[in-house]
C-alpha cells in the first residue's frame, strides 16, 4: 500500500472534493465538474460490490480520462467482494477506493452496508484491511459522526481509531448523525444537526490522519473556516446546484490562478462532449445536459436557459442548435 500521508508543502489531495451523490455524480457530471476545477477530487456514485461482481463492469466503471483525480466509492460489507471490487477499480484506473459507511437509506441497510456499518467497526476494519492489501491506491472511508441517537464523540472516535489501525489514513466525515429509521435519505441530509466540532476534535486527536469534513458547506468563507481546522472539505448538493462556484476553487483553495473559462465556453465544451458521447455510446444529450442546469444560476434569463436545455421536445436537435436557442431565449428574457 502506498503512503497515504501527504507533504505539508503542497495541498492535500483531499483539500476540496465533490461528494459521491446517487443519480447525480455520474461520468457526465464529473466531466462537467472537471471543466470547472482542475484540482478538486471527484467521486463516483456509490457502486455496490454485487453490481461489479455480478453485473456489467464497463457500465459501472468506465469514465473519461479527463476526470482525474477521480475516486471510486464502493458499497458492501463482504471482505472478499470488496477486495475484488477494489482491484477492479484500480485496474480501471481510479485514483482512490472509498468505502461508503454513511448512506442511511433502508435499501442500503438491507444490503448490510452504508451507515449501519458504523455499529460494526471491527467489520469495517476487516473490510478496509482486505482492500488495502488488494490495491496500491489509497483506501478511504466516508462516514457519519454517529447513528440514530448515539451522539457521543467517543462513538466516532472509537470508530476512526479502529478503522485507522487497519490501514485507512483518510476519513471523509459527514458531520451529522445518520438516523436509520423514521426519516428519508433526503431528511438525513438536513434534519440531524451538524457537529463540525467532532471532525475538528478528530483531527486534534489523530493528527497523522487526513480528516475532511462534509455537510452544509455552501460558501468560500465557510470552506476557509473549515480548512483552518481540518485537511479538506467535501461539498455535495451545493456543488451540483451551483456548479459555477467550482470555477473559483482552484484559485481560492489551491493558489492556481489559471486563465478562467467563461460560462459560455464551458457550455460550448459540454455541447461538444454531448456530440461525442452520442456518437460513441448513443447517449442522448439530455442525459448530459441535466447536470449543467445550474450553470447560469443567479443570472438574468437563467430560468429560460434551463427550460430550453431540459426541453425533451428538442431531443432531435444538435446540441449546438439547442445552445443557440437557449442563448436567444436568454437575450430576450426579462432582466427581472
Amino acid at each position: 500500500m502506498t503512503d497515504q500521508t501527504v507533504s505539508s508543502s503542497r495541498p492535500s489531495p483531499w483539500r476540496m472534493s465533490v461528494a459521491p451523490m446517487m443519480d447525480w455524480t455520474d461520468r457526465h457530471c464529473r466531466y462537467f465538474h472537471r471543466l470547472l476545477s482542475r484540482h478538486a477530487l471527484l467521486y463516483t456514485e456509490m457502486v455496490t460490490t454485487g453490481a461489479l461482481i455480478h453485473g456489467n463492469v464497463p457500465r459501472h466503471l468506465d469514465f473519461n480520462r479527463q476526470e482525474h483525480p477521480v475516486a471510486l466509492q464502493l458499497g458492501g460489507s463482504d471482505t472478499s467482494e470488496l477486495a475484488q471490487s477494489a482491484r477492479l477499480g484500480e485496474q480501471w484506473g481510479y485514483d482512490e477506493i472509498n468505502l461508503n459507511c454513511g448512506c442511511p437509506s433502508e435499501r442500503v441497510q438491507r444490503g448490510s452496508f452504508g451507515a449501519c456499518l458504523m455499529a460494526e467497526p471491527a467489520l469495517v476494519a476487516d473490510c478496509v484491511k482486505a482492500m488495502v492489501d488488494a490495491v496500491s491506491v489509497p483506501v478511504t472511508v466516508k462516514h457519519r459522526i454517529g447513528i440514530d441517537r448515539i451522539e457521543s464523540y467517543e462513538f466516532v472516535r472509537d470508530f476512526v481509531g479502529a478503522v485507522s489501525e487497519a490501514g485507512c489514513n483518510v476519513f471523509l466525515i459527514h458531520a451529522r448523525n445518520a438516523w436509520l429509521k423514521g426519516i428519508s435519505p433526503k431528511e438525513n441530509r438536513e434534519l440531524p444537526p451538524l457537529r463540525y466540532e467532532f471532525a475538528h476534535q478528530l483531527k486534534r486527536e489523530f493528527p497523522h490522519l487526513v480528516i475532511a469534513v462534509n455537510g452544509g458547506i455552501k460558501t468560500t468563507a465557510q470552506v476557509h473556516e473549515q480548512l483552518a481546522q481540518v485537511d479538506g472539505v467535501m461539498v455535495g448538493r451545493e456543488a451540483y446546484h451551483n456548479p459555477w462556484w467550482l470555477s473559483q476553487w482552484d484559485e481560492a483553495f489551491y493558489g492556481d490562478a489559471h486563465s478562467q473559462e467563461t460560462r459560455e465556453t464551458i457550455e460550448e465544451k459540454m455541447a461538444d462532449y454531448m456530440v461525442r458521447v452520442a456518437a460513441e455510446h448513443g447517449t442522448p444529450w439530455a442525459s448530459v445536459a441535466r447536470h449543467m442546469l445550474g450553470l447560469r444560476n443567479g443570472l438574468p434569463g437563467a430560468r429560460r436557459w434551463r427550460q430550453v436545455w431540459s426541453d425533451h421536445k428538442l431531443k432531435d436537435l444538435h446540441p449546438r442548435e439547442v445552445m443557440a436557442l437557449a442563448h436567444r431565449e436568454v437575450a430576450h428574457a426579462d432582466p427581472a
